[in-house]
């Protein structure tokens, strides 16, 4: 069931599918619910899966010029306390991953467990934030043409020729993003916090997804974030960069399903 709620008088779509306890997924920078749409089809054989426009991405509204990681966590719990959703496990692809932290922090009594999808839990460091300043003087003059060349490099080297289809439409999700949209993402991707913290302290099971060719983390460091939590599992693969969701579908849908299995069949 796709459907919109209303939030600060702005639309946000969100998509629902199968019963029984739920996972919230989250997409990234210049992505939709959409992307999900596989996942969500073998995942709610056991699971209700959820799956939410963020601000200024898909169908959902316009925050104004910045859609900090706040803004984003509080319009999914608008959209979890307009299903009645108690408890949940949440995980977001790259951006999705910085909401769905921002979301455990501030909600921690609704989730049970959070993940990390080629995303990680710090802020950006000095030199991200001056790229995304970069990024977003780049939008402001030319947005048409940097997100159709962002696409394709977020895919390793030998799956771009693999994937055309897929880069094709993520390129169409992409290019239905007007530039102010895209730059309030961006700039609050560059002012958000650390969460580190959060992380080393939380009771709460976390995962990882990491491509090994993925040229936009910096693993190493997402490796030692890795580290910090109580419980943590990690699936770091061959051959994947940026979209595993894409690149290595049924390998990152059995790792979720067994995260989602341990979670739900435990006392936590």
């Amino acid at each position: 069931m796709v459907d919109f709620i209303t939030y600060q008088n702005q639309p946000i779509r969100y998509k629902t599918e199968g019963l029984g306890n739920t996972l919230v997924l989250l997409h990234g920078f210049l992505e939709s619910l959409d992307i999900w749409d596989s996942f969500s089809a073998q995942l709610s054989k056991h699971y209700r899966v959820v799956t939410i426009d963020l601000p200024g991405h898909g169908e959902s509204g316009y925050w104004g010029k910045v859609h900090s990681m706040e803004l984003m966590a509080e319009c999914v719990n608008e959209v979890l306390d307009h299903l009645n959703v108690e408890k949940c496990v949440i995980a977001g692809h790259s951006m999705g991953g910085y909401v769905a932290i921002h979301f455990a922090e501030k909600h921690p009594e609704k989730v049970k467990g959070f993940g990390f999808f080629h995303s990680n839990a710090d802020a950006d460091t000095q030199v991200g934030k001056i790229n995304r300043d970069r990024v977003i003087a780049i939008l402001n003059r030319a947005h048409v043409t940097w997100v159709s060349q962002f696409i394709p490099d977020l895919f390793a080297e030998s799956n771009k020729g693999k994937f055309i289809p897929e880069i094709q439409k993520l390129q169409q999700i992409a290019g239905g993003m007007s530039a102010p949209k895209i730059i309030a993402a961006q700039a609050g991707m560059r002012d958000r916090e650390s969460k580190l913290a959060f992380l080393a302290e939380t009771s709460l099971p976390v995962f990882y997804i990491i491509g090994k060719e993925d040229s936009k983390m910096d693993i190493p460091r997402v490796l030692e974030q890795a580290l910090k939590p109580k419980h943590c599992e990690v699936l770091l693969l061959s051959g994947v960069g940026h979209m595993g969701f894409i690149e290595a579908r049924e390998t990152t849908i059995h790792f979720i399903h067994g995260f989602l299995s341990t979670i739900y069949n435990s006392k936590i």
